[in-house]
Order: structure tokens, then C-alpha cells, then sequence
């Protein structure tokens, strides 16, 4: 009998690890590739922040210790594409989020046609930031753009605006991103709004709420999970933005727009505006890694400060 229970025993662990096995064989090709895209890169990275390298067959990596972070704490241009991203990224959401719920209300409604205006609402997100950038571009050129020209024939504008200048290179890379981030956050907003309970709407209405009303106190703090997303994926996307920056304006006029992750980026490869003429792969990797620490902080204190969404529920 224990020779039976023992035989059944050993029978079942053999089945266990069989099952483990062809579990584990399935996740193996996504874990080789979340290794060598994901892990190795960003161990890559760290090793350089401590070596003096300008990339293959330009220098042998020489080790220099904390020498590239000390640069980067002294780096006067960094310090200013950090400032810079956090008035792009701010300025982003104060106008993407409130858009995108009011589109959200306004077409959540059955009414012939939404469905057509929330695709070509959409349609910008799935487009290529580097093709929106050189579309803005065209638009916003000083002398042959067509919002320049439009300006001009409404009698708003007496003579071009420098849209790309100094003065207005920044609102114009925030107008840019609210045009292209709306439609992904109304999306959200629609799936948020409807699974909120019609009976607690029509509730609020017999007890005499106005739309207003029910707006704030009902619709509003039941969108808490869904706004928490929301905001996470604009704070994220914000922080690490760069392509329409760098189709727009190069991070110029005079480093007017450059952000952290174009700064971070020209080191490894340098673009025609930057003053940089072989790549920096050491200093290159210390900006990103600070840049990176600066996002995980701005992130781990937007979630500890998120959990008071959560105690609606």
C-alpha cells in the first residue's frame, strides 16, 4: 500500500514538472527577448556611466569613475532641458486631459456619426510622431505655412509669426502633442464613462441633480481608476517624448525646447543642430541614467499621491 501511494506520488511530481516545463517553454521566447532588448540595454548603459567612450573604433572605453555624473550635475544646457520637459510636459497635460473628457462626453452620446468623428479623432495617435512633426512643421512655417496665411487673411495677424522661434517654439510643440495625444486619452475617457452604472445616473437625476451636478459628484469620482491610468500614460509619454521635438526643432532656437531625452539621445547620435560632432556613448549614458531617476521619482511620487483617487471606492 505505501509502495502504491509512493508510486502515485512520484507519478504526480513527474506530471507537475511536465506541465512546469511546457509552461516555461512557452514564456521562453518572450523572456530571451525581454533580456536582450530590455535587460541588456539598460545594463549596458549603467556600465558606460563610469567610462570615457566614443562609440566602436573611435576611442578604447577608459574607465573615469563618477567623473561623467559630476559632469552631468554641472551641465548647465541638462539642467535646462530638464526644466524644459517639465514645463512641456505640464503644459501637455493641462490641456490634453481636460480636451479629451470633454470629447469623451460629448461623443460617448448615441448619436449618428460619433463613431466616425472619434476615428478621425484617433487617427493622429496612431500616426508616426516623426511624420505629425514634419505635418506641424509645414503648418507652422514662417512664410509658407498655412497657419501663418490664415492668420493673415482673418485680419488676426498683421505680419508671420515666428512659430518655431524662440519666443513660441515651446506652445508650438505643446499644441503638436495635444493634437496628437487627445484621441488616445478620449478612448480611454469613452471605456471609463461607460462602465459607469446608469442606475446611479438616473438616481442622481430623480433626487434633482443637474447635469453639473451629476458631472462632479457622480460621473467625475467613478472615472477615478480610469483618470488614474490616464494620467500615469501622460506623464510617462510626456517624460520621455522626443521625436516631434527633434522634428520641429532640433531642441533650438539655443536650446530653447531641447528635453531630457533629446539631450540624452544626441550623444549617441548626434543631429545636425546639436554642437556635438562624435558621439559621447559615457556621458550619453549618464544623462539618460539621471534622466531615468528624475522620471522614476516624478512617478513614484505622482502614484503615492494617486492613492487618494482609490478612496472613492
Amino acid at each position: 500500500m505505501m509502495l502504491k501511494k509512493e508510486t502515485m506520488s512520484e507519478a504526480k511530481r513527474r506530471r507537475l514538472i511536465r506541465e512546469n516545463l511546457r509552461s516555461y517553454s512557452l514564456l521562453l521566447p518572450n523572456l530571451i527577448l525581454f533580456l536582450g532588448f530590455s535587460v541588456y540595454p539598460v545594463l549596458w548603459t549603467l556600465k558606460y556611466v563610469f567610462y570615457r567612450y566614443g562609440g566602436y573604433g573611435a576611442s578604447v572605453p577608459k574607465f573615469v569613475g563618477l567623473e561623467n555624473l559630476i559632469r552631468v550635475f554641472g551641465d548647465e544646457i541638462y539642467w535646462k532641458a530638464v526644466k524644459n520637459t517639465f514645463v512641456y510636459a505640464g503644459a501637455k497635460i493641462l490641456f490634453v486631459i481636460p480636451i479629451s473628457f470633454f470629447l469623451a462626453l460629448l461623443l460617448n452620446q448615441k448619436r449618428k456619426g460619433n463613431g466616425l468623428f472619434q476615428s478621425i479623432i484617433f487617427v493622429p495617435t496612431i500616426m508616426s510622431s516623426a511624420v505629425m512633426g514634419l505635418v506641424f512643421y509645414l503648418l507652422f512655417n514662417v512664410y509658407n505655412g498655412q497657419v501663418n496665411q490664415y492668420l493673415m487673411e482673418w485680419g488676426i495677424i498683421s505680419q508671420p509669426v515666428n512659430w518655431l522661434g524662440k519666443q513660441n517654439a515651446m506652445k508650438t510643440l505643446v499644441i503638436t502633442a495635444v493634437w496628437g495625444g487627445i484621441g488616445n486619452y478620449m478612448v480611454y475617457f469613452i471605456a471609463g464613462l461607460q462602465q459607469i452604472s446608469q442606475d446611479a445616473l438616473e438616481s442622481a437625476k430623480i433626487d434633482g441633480a443637474n447635469r453639473i451636478q451629476t458631472l462632479w459628484y457622480i460621473t467625475v469620482p467613478m472615472l477615478g481608476p480610469i483618470l488614474k491610468i490616464i494620467l500615469m500614460l501622460s506623464i510617462t509619454a510626456a517624460f520621455s517624448d522626443m521625436n516631434s521635438v527633434m522634428v520641429l526643432t532640433e531642441g533650438g532656437p539655443t536650446n530653447a525646447t531641447m528635453v531630457m531625452a533629446l539631450y540624452g539621445y544626441q550623444f549617441f547620435f548626434p543631429i545636425s543642430a546639436g554642437t556635438f560632432i562624435t558621439p559621447q556613448y559615457g556621458y550619453g549614458a549618464a544623462v539618460s541614467t539621471v534622466s531615468a531617476l528624475i522620471a522614476g521619482i516624478v512617478t513614484v511620487v505622482y502614484l503615492i499621491a494617486s492613492r487618494k483617487l482609490d478612496d472613492v471606492y
